[in-house]
């Protein structure tokens, strides 16, 4: 599958709103890279206190988003599996720098490749760009468990 509109995203991630952070995936090639975009909004729920009068999308949002965009690609990479019993946790986050604020009106493109999967934890590498300038990169690290009944 090489694009997945909002309701191909809803099939493949667990997350709802206020939480889901991918409006669209416009590439995915599968157990290699992923690129999903978010509509970052003025009305996102944590634009009130993040902060009043110079609203600033919070750094753990775009990790989040990032990990979404990881979580996406595995899913949509192994039909074999049932995605819905299991769920990827982060384990790790490495080398994350936050390099350009995102604020309301912005469309977050997330870069996601990886960089290798065994035994259930996959380790990625990503990059968040508002207009082609990086915000933020990082190495994230995702596991997968077997969600609670």
């Amino acid at each position: 599958m090489s694009e997945m509109d909002i309701f191909e995203v809803l099939k493949n991630l667990p997350q709802r709103y206020p939480v889901l952070m991918i409006d669209r995936v416009t590439h995915c090639e599968a157990n290699k890279h992923i690129v999903a975009l978010k509509n970052v909004s003025a009305n996102e729920p944590y634009f009130q206190g993040h902060f009043p009068g110079r609203p600033i999308m919070p750094g753990v949002f775009i990790l989040e988003a990032m990990a979404q965009a990881a979580g996406a690609l595995i899913i949509s990479s192994d039909k074999s599996t049932n995605h819905h019993e299991n769920i990827y946790y982060y384990v790790g986050i490495d080398d994350a720098r936050f390099k350009k604020p995102v604020i309301p009106g912005d469309q977050l493109e997330l870069d996601v490749r990886v960089e290798r999967m065994l035994r259930g934890i996959g380790k990625f590498s990503c990059v968040a760009r508002v207009a082609g300038e990086t915000a933020a990169e990082a190495t994230i690290l995702l596991a997968m468990r077997r969600a609670a009944p």
